[in-house]
């Protein structure tokens, strides 16, 4: 049981990442707070229009492209069901964030 609530314990927010932003920069909780929204924001924009985004060292966020495909509907397993051709958001970690990770 420990051992869970370890991990769970470890998660980080967006409330604590705000907090260590603005301990970090020495600035206010409502400045770090714009800075973030306004960072996502970008991200989120640039991938929505097809733009991948490159942070050198820590990763690159994409879109990638699902084709279209035949599932099976979990409710009714003898059903067939079409599911749509759709972009879905990817990230890829890069070098510095593998090797802090490992």
């Amino acid at each position: 049981m420990s051992v869970i609530l370890y991990f769970v314990y470890m998660t980080m927010t967006k409330t604590e990442l705000i907090e260590k932003i603005a301990k970090e920069l020495g600035c206010t909780k409502k400045l770090a707070a714009d800075f973030l929204n306004l960072f996502i924001k970008l991200i989120t924009g640039s991938v929505a229009h097809g733009h991948a985004v490159r942070l050198q060292g820590f990763g690159t966020f994409d879109v990638s492209h699902r084709a279209a495909r035949t599932g099976v509907n979990p409710q009714n397993p003898s059903q067939k069901i079409k599911i749509p051709a759709m972009k879905v958001p990817k990230f890829k970690p890069g070098s510095d964030l593998k090797k802090a990770v490992r």
